[in-house]
């Protein structure tokens, strides 16, 4: 009884000095950062949500080079854009994309002689690139993709590197560097066996390069769910991400860094690194804003990180 009428003062005492918070809370403004790029549409389509639109119809939004530099940019701004809270990522025109742009990679590979000097020039060129989707990953702001038509080659490995994945009916995916002569090196062999959890198909898809349409992609758990047309999905995917801005950004960016380190290692170590974590983030406000809000029954506002 003791701990919980200390509690109850606790949220009564914040309650009293939230006022100026919650004025801050009432004007919204549009974030500061001009986000201006050649290949990529970057949008705001309710608070709180920001709407990454691959920007190139006309090449069917093949990855060029710039694409590859603005995509890790925007990302990276967006990993700290107090603004937003969470990402979708979605394909202007016919289909989300037909992958990377074979006739615009100018000088990635070396031309000298020497196979060796030539490798030690090329590598730094492959992480780059592996950083343009890795930055999805490390964004700890939960990024939604919203795929239509065709996700092709590095597609698969844009999306593999998001945190849910919405499709079309009309959706397909293919894992095509094979079909080039590539062994894929940005995220889909890395990823996708984890996010799929069967290790023979992912195989099968990555050695055939056959196309998996959107319902084996729902089977196989790559989405989780799939809408007649695009604008329904694009729908859903701003209220998805409307209702996880409305959660607690420090509880919700948290969940994303831990799901992803916890992937990676063993449940011990998981369990050893929340709560290296929560030793700080369970002091923050949003607890008190959280359990104040269900006392009163009303909904949290939480502030800007």
């Amino acid at each position: 009884m003791h701990g919980l009428r200390h509690i109850t003062r606790k949220i009564l005492n914040y309650s009293l000095d939230k006022n100026a918070s919650l004025t801050c809370l009432a004007v919204r403004r549009m974030s500061s950062e001009t986000y201006d790029f050649e290949t990529l549409k970057v949008s705001s389509p309710r608070e709180d949500v920001a709407h990454v639109e691959l920007n190139r119809p006309d090449r069917l939004n093949a990855m060029n080079i710039a694409f590859w530099r603005e995509c890790r940019e925007c990302f990276q701004r967006l990993a700290t854009d107090k603004n937003y809270r969470v990402i979708i990522v979605s394909g202007a025109g016919r289909l989300f994309t037909a992958g990377l742009d074979l006739m615009d990679m100018g000088d990635v590979v070396p031309t000298g002689k020497d196979v060796a000097r030539n490798a030690f020039k090329m590598r730094p060129k492959i992480e780059e690139y592996q950083e343009s989707f890795t930055s999805i990953e490390k964004c700890p702001k939960p990024v939604i993709a919203a795929v239509h038509g065709g996700c092709v080659g590095g597609g698969v490995d844009l999306t593999s590197a998001c945190d849910i994945r919405y499709c079309t009916q009309d959706a397909w995916f293919q894992i095509k560097e094979i079909d080039v002569g590539l062994t894929a090196d940005v995220g889909t062999l890395q990823r996708l066996p984890k996010i799929v959890g069967n290790d023979s198909l992912a195989r099968e898809l990555c050695y055939t390069a056959r196309k998996f349409h959107s319902d084996e992609a729902k089977e196989i758990g790559f989405v989780s769910r799939i809408f007649p047309d695009k604008a329904s999905m694009i729908n859903a995917a701003i209220e998805l991400a409307s209702l996880i801005a409305s959660k607690s950004p420090v509880a919700v960016q948290g969940t994303k860094v831990s799901m992803v380190y916890s992937r990676d290692h063993s449940v011990p170590e998981g369990l050893s690194h929340i709560a290296l974590w929560n030793q700080a983030m369970l002091q923050s406000e949003d607890v008190m804003k959280s359990a104040e809000a269900m006392m009163q029954k009303k909904e949290p506002k939480f502030s800007k990180l």
